[in-house]
Parts: C-alpha cells; sequence; structure tokens
C-alpha cells in the first residue's frame, strides 16, 4: 500500500512517465504471481477469515500513509458510488472465490485456472467500443487457453479429477471472469485516483468478517500463518492492486497486457520449488498453451499500434 507516496509524484516527461508506469505494473504482476504460494502458506484459515484479515492490513497500511499525506489525499476517497460498488463486488468475489479454490483444490491447478484472466480481457476487449474487432487470433489464442485449462482437469495417471473438486474448479473458473470483466469495465472509472482502492480494502475487510461470523468457525492463526497474512495484505491484496490500476492508466498497456501472461509460469513455478506442487507433463503443457494462446490473442501487428 506505499504505492501511493510515489503514486502522487508529478511524471516529468510523456516518455519517462509511461515507463515509469510500466515498471509500476511490473511489481503488481511480481505480487500477484506470489499469491497462491503465499495463499498457501496461510493454509488451514477459513477463506472468509482470511479475505477479512489480509484486506485488513492493506487498509491499515494503506490509511496509514494517507493521514502521513494529509487531509487532501484523504479527500481522494471520496469517489462516485458506481467506482466503489464496481471494485468492491469485484475484489471481494475474486478472492473470496481464489481463497476457496486454493483450499478446495490442488493449489497450481487452481492458479492456472484463475489464470485465465488476461485471456478472457483480451476477449472481452474485442467487445466492447474502441477495441480491437473480433479476429482469427482471439479465437485461436481462446482455443489454445481453454485446452490448457482443460489439461488441469485429468490427475497425473491421466484420469478425470475428482467430482467433489468440481466447485474448486469452478470457483477458479469464476475468479477468471470476475477479474477480467472488472478490468475492462473498469475503464469508465480512468480518472479515478488509486487511492480510492484504499477504502475498498477496508470495505472487503468487513463484509469478510461479516461472512466469516455466519459461515465459517475462527481459528487463531499461528506465527507462520501471520507473516503470511501480512504478506498478502501489503503486497498481492495491497500494493498490487493500486499498482496495477496506476500502470493501466498511465503506462503501455499492450505491453502490460502481453507480461501479465506470464504470471501463472511465475506461480506455479514458485509452488513447484516450494513443495506445494508436484511437476508434471500435464502440469507443463497446460502453463505453455495458456501463456501462448494468451499472447496469440494479445498480439497486435505494428501498423495498428498506438502511437503515444
Amino acid at each position: 500500500m506505499f504505492f501511493s507516496v510515489f503514486a502522487n509524484r508529478k511524471e516529468q516527461a510523456v516518455g519517462k512517465g509511461t515507463g515509469r508506469a510500466t515498471v509500476i505494473g511490473l511489481i503488481a504482476i511480481g505480487l500477484w504471481s506470489a499469491l497462491a504460494l503465499s495463499t498457501v502458506a496461510a493454509a488451514g484459515i477459513p477463506p472468509f477469515e482470511l479475505l477479512a484479515l489480509s484486506f485488513g492490513v492493506a487498509f491499515a497500511s494503506g490509511m496509514l500513509v494517507l493521514t502521513m499525506q494529509g487531509r487532501r489525499a484523504l479527500a481522494k476517497l471520496r469517489q462516485p458510488p458506481g467506482a466503489w460498488l464496481l471494485a468492491f463486488v469485484s475484489i471481494f468475489f475474486f478472492h473470496a472465490l481464489y481463497f476457496f479454490a486454493l483450499a478446495a483444490v490442488p493449489p497450481a491447478h487452481a492458479s492456472l485456472i484463475a489464470y485465465l484472466w488476461p485471456l478472457l480481457i483480451v476477449l472481452l476487449s474485442a467487445f466492447v467500443p474502441g477495441g480491437d474487432s473480433l479476429r482469427p487470433r482471439h479465437l485461436a489464442g481462446a482455443a489454445l487457453g481453454f485446452a490448457g485449462a482443460a489439461l488441469i482437469f485429468m490427475t497425473r495417471q491421466g484420469g478425470p479429477a475428482q467430482p467433489a473438486h468440481m466447485a474448486g474448479y469452478l470457483a477458479a473458473l469464476g475468479c477468471a471472469a470476475i477479474w477480467s470483466g472488472y478490468s475492462v469495465a473498469n475503464r469508465r472509472y480512468a480518472q479515478v485516483p488509486s487511492e480510492m482502492l484504499i477504502g475498498v480494502c477496508g470495505a472487503v475487510a468487513l463484509a469478510g468478517g461479516a461472512a466469516h461470523r455466519v459461515f465459517e468457525r475462527g481459528v487463531a492463526p499461528d506465527p507462520t500463518q501471520w507473516l503470511a497474512i501480512l504478506f498478502l495484505g501489503i503486497g498481492p491484496t495491497g500494493l498490487a492492486f493500486l499498482a496495477w490500476d496506476h500502470a493501466t492508466k498511465h503506462g503501455n498497456v499492450p505491453l502490460l497486457g502481453a507480461l501479465s501472461y506470464f504470471a501463472p509460469l511465475i506461480s506455479i513455478l514458485l509452488l513447484v520449488l516450494a513443495g506445494q506442487a508436484q511437476a508434471s507433463v500435464f502440469l507443463g503443457v497446460s502453463v505453455a498453451l495458456i501463456v501462448a494462446g494468451a499472447m496469440l490473442a494479445s498480439y497486435r501487428p505494428r501498423k495498428n499500434a498506438i502511437v503515444k
């Protein structure tokens, strides 16, 4: 959440500012790559409790930064209700489903399915005013991406996935649909400052806490789980959102879109290195198909590139 200190600095040149914003976007991609591993590190904490605690940390750290900046920074929390509602609903349900998916199915499988969102963003963008028209490369990329997701439903022995896990897989797919839809719809609020998301984190934490009291039994985190919660709150569920919001408004969006497709690759590698996922042919081919499909769908010939 400490990103807001830097986001307020004025850019001295358009080219330099664009490059700086793009680099900030890379920070978000890197943090989201660690989301699955850090969530696994907090295993044992019920999904809604984890949601409340991690976003509570994000809100507290963000409000500390805004308070240090003064009233003008705090005033940025006052934004149109539509912007608040879109961000709150999307962020709350994305993470509720994501935390549930990681607890219900193998983390590598849930992560790969959830990371279909970059591909879906490309496809959805083709249907909004000002976006690319739907072209064969979009359809081919979608086919490759969903073929990669389909392989995830196969076990290491080549058999079908357990029916009991279907809810977890559907939750992960819901994550991809929610985040891609939010990313496209959020364009209408391009003038809304990123600092608003700090307030949204507080609302998400309260909603998560309420759902936890109704549906779950509380678990006292141990020291390892608290470290994971603190990292989640400051990084993947805090700083990453502000960084991505700033980058997509001021950086090289086509480049950011292409680079974001490597998040699932990094995420799976981290899980494998940490011993939380087992390397296999199915897993490797799934990663390759999803990344290749997303990059194909996002490819734009040089002559059609937007010159800023």
